[in-house]
């Protein structure tokens, strides 16, 4: 007999799949529109950040680090509001978090491009850090909205496993990870198309998907087991 067990909506993959999109979205925006910058995942400017100072040029070394600065002080910002705000009882201190990106990333679409996309980076960047420090599970399982290859290690090592032992659990865990890299591509496309489209204001589509995930963890969902 099946049984239905509650599950905070933080975890269901319908959110998952919204936040990828948005993860998705945020990659190809701050590459193509602002500069080059890879604001999600910071292995790309950490690699970029060395091979600045091995050619000594010091103002791209700056370029790359300060987004890098701007991730490592978004998680910190979410472990403080999660110590002071966890116990708050009428919003969940996830929602606080996903209004604040809300907000931040209104203001990225003020700022025009050009001279003034280190600024856009950076908060950028600290969104990314916000969302990839409060969203870590799947159904219970660790993944990422805002980069791949966790994901992609994750959902090959259960399909490995699931082509062992047939066993159906494996099998739709694996396909949750390979959702959520198809959701961040879907995400990429749509920021690559509405960047052609808005130029720099089509960030402003991730803000109006963030007020969807809020409005999304007043709800409940289920697993089934």
């Amino acid at each position: 007999m099946k049984q239905h067990n509650k599950i905070q909506m933080s975890e269901a993959f319908q959110l998952g799949a919204v936040l990828a999109v948005i993860g998705g979205f945020l990659d190809a925006y701050s590459y193509l529109l602002r500069g080059g910058v890879f604001a999600n995942a910071q292995t790309g400017n950490i690699v970029l950040l060395g091979i600045s100072l091995q050619k000594g040029k010091w103002q791209g070394a700056v370029h790359y680090a300060i987004p890098i600065l701007a991730f490592a002080a978004g998680v910190i910002v979410v472990e403080i509001i999660k110590k002071y705000f966890k116990q708050y009882p009428k919003i969940h201190w996830r929602q606080i978090i996903v209004m604040m990106e809300a907000v931040l990333i209104c203001l990225v679409a003020l700022i025009p491009s050009g001279d003034l996309d280190m600024m856009a980076n950076v908060i950028i960047s600290f969104v990314c850090a916000m969302q990839v420090e409060t969203f870590r599970k799947v159904h219970g399982n660790a993944y990422a909205t805002t980069m791949c290859t966790g994901n992609l290690r994750s959902g090959m090592e259960i399909l490995f496993k699931y082509s062992q032992t047939k066993d159906r659990e494996l099998r739709n865990k694996s396909l949750k990870y390979f959702g959520i890299i198809l959701f961040f591509i879907i995400g990429a496309a749509l920021g690559t198309a509405a960047g052609r489209i808005l130029s720099h204001n089509a960030i402003l589509i991730c803000s109006a998907l963030l007020l969807v995930v809020f409005f999304m963890m007043f709800m409940e969902t289920k697993k089934i087991k």
